[in-house]
């Protein structure tokens, strides 16, 4: 009933904004005269015909164009996610933001997934500027850091910043010199002062060219493993920012928050997907709210409503070829696969992602096919490299695509069983809270601890590790390979991904200088294919059944 009820709400909306969105405005006022709404995406992750898709978005943006002034940005993670970036490198997406006619856009820690210096490339191929006041290269900013939208008599400043947790969340190697020295960098800093900085000097020199309204275009979230750089931590510690647009975290958070100076600060978040627009509105008389536009159906809009319009064509253009393909059905599942809580929801009724904090029979099979593929002892697959459920039923190629966008390699590296302990106590060091670098587990089960303070301590970027402080009591427990207890002097084969074993993905440091067994074997989708039709004969199921795993990694404490 609820459901229905969020459905017919949605129409109603769609009903409004396809006749012209209503308001005090008109066609014939004068741009002087006029609000000002700023759509704004996030974390798209080329889900480009999914949610409202880029043709419903097109629509709103055409049709609210009537009543209001309106300009359109992007948060970041716009070009990865889905085959159509993968197998394009980000170009069909930037081709797709052209046609929508984006204002401005900042990076998001994806965005950097084909390397920097192809992110450089699309960025010049793109028709909208980036702007970025912490990335930068040897100090020096790549971008501008702000810029000045004038429109209807208003001066709308943007500035952008990006999470320092790219380094991390993003391919560590990707910023480093040939020596392995980082020579990109996002103002990282153990308390956060240099984030502060660049985003307070950003603003105060906006306002002192004239802005009316400065906004903040953040990829920056609310996880805590993100900390002291979220949105909160940048908001409480500067002043002058009159709203805080945000991404990265995926949330649907809409948030009035006070500033450094104890003003009120409007935060908006739009999740992912396109399942939201965010829309923030700032009246003639400076009144600013922030929603969301938002399509709570599985179906996709523009194709549900035969919405036709330039951003249709563009994405029919840039997807028809390769839907053919994905479209391929090469397996089949008895059984649910999941990245999310099949029982547990959050507040807002969304489903839980535990893929990043907890054994899941997803993980389990992805992990089980590295295993597979390397002939390793031990494969690990980090929980942020697995991005969308697998359900009971025919599996496509897509599906498969789905699961593992990153296009990473298998690669197998030789450790020792105590870089194998530290590794885990990194993977659970951020518990009972996501990590995009929790590890999913074959042929290696072991207990953990949350209750007990992580011993990981973090380098001078403090997003990657550096050591254990062995005057602290570990959370890692019981570590058994193959049944037998873990040697920590034993060398063990390691299975997982080159991003991770060899460009210090998610902040992974302790296999710097192991012996490389095999490099780059195959993509990490074309692992899983080849596991799921050719080991499993094309069924998944048998061992598969619980969705919360085998029980190969057991937490302690009742609480995490």
């Amino acid at each position: 009933m609820k459901k229905a009820l969020s459905l017919i709400l949605t129409v109603c909306l769609l009903a409004s904004l396809f006749v012209g969105f209503g308001g005090t405005a008109s066609a014939e006022t004068a741009p002087e005269e006029r609000d000002l709404i700023i759509l704004f995406t996030s974390d798209v992750h080329c889900g480009i015909d999914q949610g409202w898709g880029y043709a419903g978005l097109y629509a709103v943006k055409e049709n609210l164009s009537k009543n209001y002034n309106v300009l359109l940005v992007d948060d970041g993670d716009s070009i990865q996610g889905e085959a159509i970036g993968t197998m394009t490198r980000g170009e069909a997406i930037i081709d797709i933001m052209n046609v929508m006619g984006y204002d401005v856009a900042i990076p998001g820690n994806h965005e950097f997934d084909y390397s920097v210096e192809r992110f450089l490339e699309l960025t010049k191929k793109a028709n909208f500027p980036y702007i970025s006041c912490n990335f930068n290269k040897e100090g020096e900013l790549v971008f501008e850091p702000w810029l000045m939208k004038e429109i209807g008599g208003m001066k709308i400043a943007f500035v952008g910043v990006t999470t320092p947790d790219t380094l991390r969340s993003s391919t560590p190697k990707y910023f480093m010199d040939e020596n392995g020295n980082f020579i990109y960098g996002f103002m990282q800093d153990a308390d956060g002062t240099a984030i502060y900085n660049a985003v307070q000097q950003s603003v105060d020199a906006a306002r002192a060219e004239g802005a009316d309204y400065v906004i903040v275009m953040g990829h920056m979230g609310n996880e805590t493993e993100c900390a002291p750089w979220m949105y909160s931590d940048v908001i409480s510690h500067c002043s002058g920012i009159d709203a805080f647009l945000d991404g990265h975290s995926h949330d649907t958070d809409q948030v009035v928050m006070k500033d450094k100076d104890g003003k009120d600060v409007v935060r908006s978040a739009c999740g992912t997907k396109l399942a939201e627009i965010g829309v923030l509105h700032i009246t003639r008389d400076g009144e600013i709210s922030s929603e969301l536009y938002t399509w709570d159906s599985s179906a996709s809009l523009p194709v549900l409503l035969g919405i036709e319009n330039l951003a249709s064509e563009a994405v029919y253009e840039g997807a028809a070829e390769l839907n053919k393909k994905l479209a391929e059905v090469v397996a089949a599942s008895t059984v649910e696969l999941i990245t999310h809580d099949p029982e547990i929801t959050s507040d807002d009724g969304k489903p839980v992602r535990v893929i990043r904090r907890a054994e899941t029979n997803l993980g389990d099979l992805c992990a089980d096919a590295y295993l597979d593929q390397s002939g390793a002892d031990i494969a690990y697959v980090n929980g942020g490299g697995i991005r969308t459920s697998i359900h009971k039923g025919d599996i496509t190629l897509n599906d498969i695509l789905k699961v593992h966008p990153f296009g990473n390699n298998l690669t197998v590296i030789e450790v020792t069983g105590q870089q194998v302990l530290d590794s885990l106590e990194w993977s659970v060091h951020a518990l009972p809270g996501e990590f995009g670098g929790f590890n999913q587990v074959a042929g290696l089960t072991f207990e953990y601890d949350s209750s007990i303070p992580s011993p990981c301590v973090s380098d001078e970027t403090n997003v990657m590790f550096d050591h254990i402080d062995e005057t602290m009591e570990r959370r890692v427990r019981n570590v058994k390979v193959g049944g037998e207890d873990l040697d920590p002097a034993k060398t063990y084969t390691l299975a997982s991904v080159d991003y991770q074993l060899l460009n210090n993905g998610d902040g992974y440091t302790m296999y710097d200088g192991a012996k490389v067994v095999q490099n780059a074997v195959k993509l990490d989708n074309q692992v899983l294919i080849d596991y799921i039709t050719g080991t499993l004969g094309g069924s998944v199921g048998a061992g598969y059944e619980n969705p919360y795993g085998q029980g190969r990694i057991v937490s302690v404490n009742p609480e995490g």
